[in-house]
């Protein structure tokens, strides 16, 4: 089966693009992160569910 294009090419644009850091990202504890999950699951739910 023919291919489209040359396999000597294969990868030429991301080994071109330049490397971009990335942002320091830190999670909340799982503690905080839980609650947050529990209000916007179940008390939002809740309140637009009664109006």
């Amino acid at each position: 089966m023919p291919s489209h294009g040359s396999i000597t090419k294969a990868g030429k644009v991301r080994s071109q693009t330049p490397k971009i850091e990335p942002r320091p990202h830190r999670s909340p504890p799982p503690r905080e992160r839980n609650r947050n999950n529990y209000v916007k699951r179940i008390l939002n739910a809740s309140a637009t569910q009664r109006e």
